[in-house]
């Protein structure tokens, strides 16, 4: 704190204080002020009491006694802190605190002036406005959890699975991973969230969106309301229209047109797509409105969400939207037109198309015959074909491929001899032109939604040909599969994997319902114990069976204390691959059972 001076000519003027406030005459250290000892060798060091390599300046800052003969309205101007800081940091010897003199009590006098300053400064601030009270959280009128599913919802929640190395998962269920199909079961039985499980449940949404459905129907009104207090939980107000804002009432459409002109891009998305599925007209009334405004990207989000109850009445919005500037939303109209089967587009692709493929009678048995587009005219391009192929695609087939996809199937029939689905998909198709136009017509079966021309260019599940008669690749059979009743898609799945086994099965696994069908879990069953006996490592088909625990129905985890054995390996297995088949077995009965008890717990309060 102090510096010893340097030599100085007595002659010297005095050093020059500090003017205003902070050099305020008439203070001096009260009689009788307690002196602090010094540390040895200097005169006006800091106290020994105090903490080691504090400054002065910091312990004048933190000192808060009081000092007897300054008070709120009796002491130094508003610039006296700013001059003890200065004494602290030249030292008192240089610079004499405010009012003070140099010598052995000058660095007393600063700590009891800063102490002082310390009180009155804190006594002199107001005290801040009261923030407003939040309002109570809204009633949830559903019924409460059954006390056991609230503890297990707890222990989901609690969960975080570690990973395992080497591929080994162990033979613990993995909670988590059941998170979404208890959530589904809790919504199924319309019970209420508990009150305590809300931070922990928001906090498993916000780090999976997969989850933010289930878990914010499941979280109720409350979420909202809490959403609103946490910033990190925000997306729940994103995911409902307006954040709960568009409250029902009398004014509700004003307030829904308000937040569509004043709110955030993903509250508008939102609310879009919210109001569409409620009422599709006044959805598209809507974003009619303020078309003209929107930017590019903006539109083709906007369009998107037309897919929800698309009907014919959209047909004059989406012919406008043909004229767009952004290619993207020109695509995007086009595909929607062409989801309408009697729409003007459609019309205009099928007679495209019909011109590009015939019947060729001469050849025996008949053939079609596929004479590809030579140009991609303005007409056709403005209906949403692509000019410009992709690298590696010839410019006619994927004009070609473009048009049938966008053709209604309903022309095929009439174009090739009233032949019906199935025979049409077993003609052969001349000049190498099959896949082509086997995979347009895929394309366009998932595009109308159409049962019967999938359930034709899938065949047989049996057939000795894994993609059947139509299918190019396992994605397009799993799309094929989406246009299937629950029981068709579970049947169908079934006699492929008991055909073709597990290798190829997992996207289509994918596209069947939970619980799967008896014959679905048991040819996949069948399956795994048949990789079992051929003595591989189960990693290869550790993503069925973590489908398996999912989807698997509870009832069948009987059927495979069988499989819990380690098994007797041949002498070309893997070596210790027993031993992991019967762990991956055990985890997966383990886990069946679990859920059994979970929809037990959640069947108590019914």
């Amino acid at each position: 704190m102090t510096r010893t001076p340097a030599p100085t000519d007595p002659s010297a003027p005095a050093p020059a204080t500090v003017p205003g406030p902070a050099a305020e005459p008439g203070f001096s250290p009260p009689a009788g002020a307690p002196t602090h000892p010094t540390a040895p060798g200097s005169d006006t060091g800091p106290p020994i009491d105090a903490e080691p390599g504090a400054t002065v300046a910091a312990r004048a800052a933190a000192a808060t006694g009081p000092h007897p003969e300054i008070g709120p309205g009796t002491g130094p101007g508003p610039g006296v802190w700013e001059g003890l800081v200065t004494s602290a940091l030249l030292g008192t010897d240089r610079r004499p605190p405010p009012g003070g003199e140099r010598g052995p009590g000058a660095a007393a006098a600063l700590l009891d002036a800063a102490a002082a300053e310390t009180v009155r400064r804190r006594a002199g601030l107001r005290p801040a406005r009261a923030a407003r009270r939040p309002e109570p959280a809204p009633e949830d009128p559903r019924p409460p959890l059954p006390p056991a599913a609230a503890r297990r919802l707890t222990a989901l929640l609690a969960d975080r699975p570690g990973a395992a190395g080497g591929g080994r998962r162990g033979s613990a269920p993995d909670l988590m991973e059941l998170l979404p199909q208890w959530l589904a079961t809790a919504n199924a039985r319309g019970f209420a969230a508990p009150p305590q499980a809300l931070p922990a449940l928001l906090d498993a949404a916000r780090g999976r969106t997969d989850l933010r459905p289930a878990a914010l129907t499941f979280a109720g009104p409350r979420a909202l309301w809490l959403a609103r207090l946490n910033p990190d939980w925000r997306f729940a107000l994103r995911a409902a229209p307006g954040g709960g804002t568009a409250l029902p009432g009398s004014d509700a459409t004003e307030r829904v047109r308000g937040l569509w002109h004043e709110g955030l891009f993903a509250e508008r998305v939102t609310l879009l797509a919210s109001l569409r599925a409620r009422d599709p007209a006044g959805a598209r009334e809507l974003l009619a409105s303020t078309w003209a405004t929107e930017r590019a990207e903006d539109r083709l989000m906007f369009l998107d969400s037309l897919r929800t109850g698309l009907e014919a009445a959209d047909e004059p919005f989406l012919e406008q939207a043909l004229a767009d500037r952004s290619r993207n939303v020109r695509a995007t109209a086009a595909e929607l037109l062409s989801a309408l089967p009697h729409s003007a587009l459609a019309a205009r692709m099928a007679a495209r198309a019909a011109t590009c493929v015939s019947l060729d009678r001469t050849l025996a048995p008949p053939a079609i015959a596929v004479e590809a587009p030579h140009e991609c005219d303005a007409g056709m391009e403005r209906d949403g074909v692509v000019a410009k192929p992709p690298a590696g695609r010839g410019e006619r087939s994927w004009w070609f491929g473009q048009l049938v996809e966008a053709a209604p199937l309903s022309t095929w029939p009439t174009r090739l001899a009233g032949r019906t689905a199935e025979e049409i998909v077993a003609l052969p198709v001349s000049d190498g032109w099959r896949n082509e136009l086997h995979a347009a017509w895929c394309r366009a079966a998932v595009r109308q939604r159409d049962g019967g021309w999938a359930r034709a260019l899938l065949g047989a599940p049996t057939a000795p040909e894994a993609g059947g008669p139509g299918a190019v690749s396992l994605a397009e059979r799993a799309k094929l599969l989406g246009t299937l009743g629950a029981g068709e898609r579970a049947e169908w799945v079934a006699g492929f994997i008991a055909t073709h086994g597990l290798s190829e099965a997992f996207q289509l696994l994918g596209m069947c319902g939970v619980p799967w069908a008896t014959p679905l879990g048991r040819a996949v069953v069948d399956a795994l114990n048949i990789a079992r006996d051929a003595g591989s490592y189960p990693w290869s088909f550790s993503g069925v069976m973590g489908l398996a625990e999912r989807c698997l129905d509870p009832s069948e985890a009987g059927r495979l204390d069988g499989l819990l054995a380690i098994p007797d390996e041949p002498e070309d297995a893997s070596p210790g691959a027993g031993g992991y088949w019967a762990e991956a077995f055990q985890r997966l009965v383990t886990t069946l059972r679990l859920r059994a008890a979970m929809a037990a717990e959640l069947g108590a309060g019914s």
